[in-house]
């Protein structure tokens, strides 16, 4: 028995203005956008599927219509999943210690920097 294993490709998208990520999974032509919020109209909906058809993200056959609309879904299902992965906030806390630490060691060379080159120029003037 022959059977074939084919692996899905997954693209995470970040929308920080608009807070939102999005997960796209695609596998056998079958495509599922995972929002992390329902933040996108269905017109950014359709532009952001097209976006991913003309970039080679999802076969070209993929279109996507809202639920009220006569058309039928065709290889696109857009769920709001609130479970879905979201920022690591512990990633996020250390880049932010990271950054912090490092304009704080710059500051206080800068200021050891001054404080040397103020009393150079006091030690000179006094030898005057």
């Amino acid at each position: 028995m022959n059977t074939s294993v084919t692996k899905a490709r997954v693209y995470e998208f970040d929308f920080p203005t608009l807070g939102t990520l999005l997960r796209v999974e695609e596998s056998d032509g079958a495509v599922v956008v995972r929002a992390t919020r329902d933040t996108f109209t269905d017109e950014r909906k359709s532009r952001f599927i097209r976006e991913l058809v003309a970039e080679g993200f999802i076969p070209d056959d993929c279109v996507w219509s809202p639920l009220n609309s006569p058309i039928a879904f065709r290889g696109v299902h857009w769920l709001v999943d609130l479970s879905s992965p979201k920022r690591d906030l512990d990633s996020v806390a250390r880049a932010h210690r990271y950054v912090t630490g490092l304009l704080s060691g710059g500051l206080l060379i800068w200021l050891a920097l001054s404080a040397l080159g103020a009393l150079y120029a006091r030690f000179f003037e006094v030898i005057r």
